[in-house]
């Protein structure tokens, strides 16, 4: 999967995602166990295809790294990779990407009767409430996170 950088800010760093190629990995179907562990198999014959698994749609599908800590209760770190659809309809509770006053951010989408919050997941920040005075855009949810634990 070759990542393409598209676009700088402050906050993300934006990829488009490129499905021209696949990589086929070997695939456990049976699940890995968390607890004790199971005899390991011989041999795994399955596959899996990321850019499959992770991108249902590829034209508004994109990938943004992270810059800074605001989401960090929410498992969401600085340097992760977020895989954003543009596609999907937003609801309330769900993590986005949203422009804001020239500014990409991702936040947890609060939506009331009336006002939309951008919640952050680290109480070091405080929530921004959007207003009709900024320049505000949902501009994609995100669908993973891709982290390295190493």
């Amino acid at each position: 999967m070759l990542l393409k950088k598209i676009k700088t800010h402050k906050n993300l760093d934006f990829y488009k995602a490129d499905i021209s190629s696949s990589v086929d990995l070997p695939f456990v179907d049976e699940g890995i166990v968390a607890g004790f562990p199971s005899p390991a198999q011989d041999y795994m014959d399955l596959t899996l295809d990321l850019n499959k698994e992770l991108i249902k749609h590829p034209s508004a599908t994109f990938y943004g790294r992270v810059k800074g800590n605001s989401m960090i209760d929410a498992g969401i770190n600085d340097g992760d990779i977020l895989v954003i659809d543009r596609s999907l309809d937003y609801r309330n509770g769900m993590t986005a990407v949203c422009f804001i006053d020239g500014e990409f951010t991702v936040k947890k989408l609060k939506i009331e009767k009336d006002k939309i919050w951008l919640m952050p997941a680290n109480s070091d920040f405080q929530p921004i409430e959007v207003t009709p005075d900024n320049d505000f855009m949902i501009w994609g949810i995100v669908t993973y996170v891709i982290k390295n634990l190493v």
